[in-house]
């Protein structure tokens, strides 16, 4: 994207599967229906991205992100559709390539990949994977998928998996090149690295916003020592917004407060101090008005020049309807204000 082009807003989601008061957790189908349905809304409303993450729980309805994101391409018109994110330390970079071409036909050009190293870490056993070479199984994959983007046939060779050589890697995106991100929790060599690379860069925001923006100087400098154009980089969310401030923290904390005990359990319990603390104009969370929601994005943007925002949804239960309402406000009142204050 040009300098010049537009600020982009999209939602994403893990397919959480929480528990309800009883312990009994939301059925896996339901939540399918469900994310398709925000997929088709947010499209519906004007939102620019719908991504889906990967893990392999019980806890989770999502493991397969590109067959997700191509049922979502069949009832869609105009979203990009990403993966938030393909741990590609346990992936196959050739069945990557694959899956996310074809969801780029179905789509007709709308596919994203974003490879990360993985914050959960069971799909290395599942997948017979040794979490001792955690590292290299990155640097290598990356580095194969990136070839693979980039030549056809494609030759290559390495420690974690057989050697290609003049290797034809089929079918080939409607793109001509297939966009690929990097996705980074807080470690100064990813960011580094994603810049050195030339990859666009995601910044996942847990913490206090304002001990990443040296990452995303360090991102800029990598990028601009190895000669390449000025990285754009995404900024990741929880999220839930309502018409009036009172009435979405009041709204959202129960279910917030259940997804952090039940799929953040180091975080310990979040009392509501700590969740208004949380939703605070410096806070990470993205819980309020949409006039809240705007100024945390543009006070954002100040400090990491982002060019992208992707809001977390539905996360601890929360209703359909609550979750869709969302979506919307995030569509009609945030986006238009934000791209109006940015001038682009």
């Amino acid at each position: 994207m040009s300098q010049g082009a537009p600020f982009e807003i999209g939602i994403f989601t893990f397919g959480e599967l929480t528990r309800d008061a009883d312990g009994k957790p939301i059925d896996a189908a339901t939540r399918m229906r469900d994310i398709l349905e925000w997929a088709r809304v947010a499209d519906q409303a004007g939102l620019d991205v719908f991504g889906v993450g990967e893990h392999h729980r019980e806890d989770f309805a999502v493991s397969v992100p590109p067959v997700v994101l191509a049922a979502a391409a069949a009832q869609t018109r105009n979203i990009k559709l990403t993966s938030t994110v393909t741990v590609l330390s346990s992936a196959d970079p050739v069945r990557v390539f694959e899956d996310f071409s074809t969801v780029d036909l179905i789509s007709g050009g709308r596919a994203e990949i974003t490879a990360g190293r993985g914050a959960y870490l069971e799909s290395f056993p599942l997948f017979g994977q040794s979490l001792e070479r955690y590292d290299e199984y990155f640097e290598e994959k990356l580095d194969l998928l990136l070839k693979i983007r980039d030549e056809n046939p494609v030759t290559w060779s390495g420690n974690t998996r057989a050697p290609l050589d003049e290797a034809g890697v089929w079918p080939r995106p409607v793109q001509e090149q297939l966009p690929i991100w990097a996705a980074v929790g807080g470690t100064p060599a990813s960011a580094v690295r994603a810049g050195r690379l030339g990859l666009p860069l995601y910044l996942a925001i847990l913490g206090a916003p304002e001990r990443f923006g040296p990452l995303a100087q360090l991102y800029r400098r990598a990028t601009h020592e190895a000669g390449r154009e000025p990285g754009r980089i995404g900024v990741t969310s929880h999220f839930y917004a309502e018409e009036t401030s009172q009435g979405a923290r009041n709204s959202f904390y129960p279910h917030y407060s259940s997804y952090i005990g039940q799929n953040m359990p180091r975080a310990g319990f979040l009392d509501r101090e700590s969740f208004e603390a949380w939703a605070s104009p410096r806070g990470a969370l993205f819980a309020g008005s949409p006039a809240e929601i705007v100024d945390k994005i543009l006070w954002e943007h100040e400090i990491l020049g982002h060019t992208r925002f992707l809001a977390q949804v539905g996360l601890g239960g929360l209703s359909q309807v609550r979750t869709l309402r969302s979506i919307e406000l995030l569509a009609t009142e945030v986006l238009p204000q934000v791209r109006a204050a940015l001038g682009k």
